[in-house]
């Protein structure tokens, strides 16, 4: 009876196995659409977990406790916070992806709680510039658009290019930064006329509508949305699939992450969703009642030290490196060590193979 039960459990390990495809998920259409790649997202989730650090002086010279593992090595240049919204990003160059990184924050609230309550209400209620059915969750838009961050991400990206060339530009974040690493994305690509931009996002909410999931996966095609057996966030704001024109949509694609089997034997499929944005097979097929699962991604811890204000810390010998504006908004900014020749040479090497 016991070899009976071993040789069941050993079968579904093997049939588990399968079905995932292992660690790396390699997915080829003959469209435009991006590539799960395993690797890459464990990297990114580290970014969107260090751009969390309150400690300003551990992360812009990436010291801190999340500044290391599969991000050791990585420079930022510029690091940008908004005081007066509780918004920080930076932007840097991370010499193994032969790229540019862009990390936004996301949600730091007294209550994560009463933020995802507030998100069952919202309504569509901004007109996407440029096209005139598209809107989108004015929030989120004006967290990118209407603060110090898309100035100070923009003047940053421009300052990498011009010592770098041009480098891939990497756009990630969790949760509400998740939304803003959206917009800023086709910011670059729509307003800038930047080619080379892809998206992977982490428990990121919905954003806008039907007409803004077209207008968006036309100008930014290389994007992923990963999210987390039953986390909430990426139900909200809801969809109402008897609304489909109107309602908030999720632009594709999904990378769904969630657990099978049982007891001692669970294994985590990284399943690759269709091209909708609203699969129904992929997360939308659970219920999202989980804040647990919001907070971590792939083992990785995506909240801040304390949820009990924007607190930051930043040494007094790093003023050579910062400037504030009139409402306390910091800007570190220093010129990068790495070099043109050594980014090449890491290309020529291989790196890490993207998208």
């Amino acid at each position: 009876m016991a070899m009976k039960s071993l040789r069941l459990k050993v079968a579904i390990f093997i049939c588990l196995f399968a079905t995932s495809g292992g660690r790396e998920v390699n997915v080829h259409h003959k469209d435009h659409v991006p590539t799960y790649n395993h690797t890459l997202a464990k990297i990114l989730v580290e970014y969107s977990s260090a751009v969390y650090i309150s400690n300003l002086t551990e992360l812009f010279t990436w010291t801190c406790s999340r500044c290391d593992d599969m991000t050791k090595g990585f420079e930022i240049i510029d690091l940008i916070v908004d005081v007066k919204h509780c918004l920080q990003a930076f932007v840097g160059v991370a010499q193994d992806l032969n790229a540019i990184v862009i990390a936004f924050r996301g949600t730091q609230e007294r209550s994560i709680q009463n933020w995802i309550e507030d998100l069952f209400w919202k309504q569509l209620d901004l007109k996407y510039p440029g096209t005139p059915d598209a809107m989108v969750h004015h929030g989120f838009y004006s967290a990118y658009h209407n603060t110090t961050i898309r100035p100070g991400v923009l003047h940053a990206v421009k300052r990498a290019k011009n010592f770098f060339g041009d480098l891939d530009i990497m756009v990630t974040g969790h949760s509400m930064g998740g939304a803003m690493a959206s917009f800023c994305a086709l910011d670059l690509v729509v307003n800038y006329g930047t080619h080379n931009v892809q998206v992977m996002t982490f428990g990121q909410p919905r954003t806008g509508n039907a007409a803004f999931v077209s207008y968006f996966k036309k100008h930014v095609p290389n994007t992923i949305r990963v999210t987390h057996g039953h986390d909430i966030v990426p139900h909200l704001p809801p969809y109402y699939s008897y609304f489909p024109q109107k309602t908030y949509q999720h632009f594709p694609r999904e990378v769904w992450l969630y657990n099978i089997g049982w007891g001692s034997l669970v294994y985590t499929v990284e399943k690759v969703c269709d091209g909708s944005g609203e699969d129904p097979t992929c997360s939308r097929s659970v219920s999202g009642n989980s804040i647990t699962d919001h907070l971590e991604y792939f083992g990785i811890e995506l909240q801040a030290e304390t949820w009990d204000s924007c607190r930051i810390v930043l040494d007094h010998d790093m003023s050579s490196y910062s400037t504030t504006d009139l409402s306390g908004n910091i800007v570190l900014s220093r010129t990068p060590i790495a070099s043109v020749l050594e980014l090449n040479t890491q290309k020529r090497k291989g790196g890490i193979s993207v998208l």
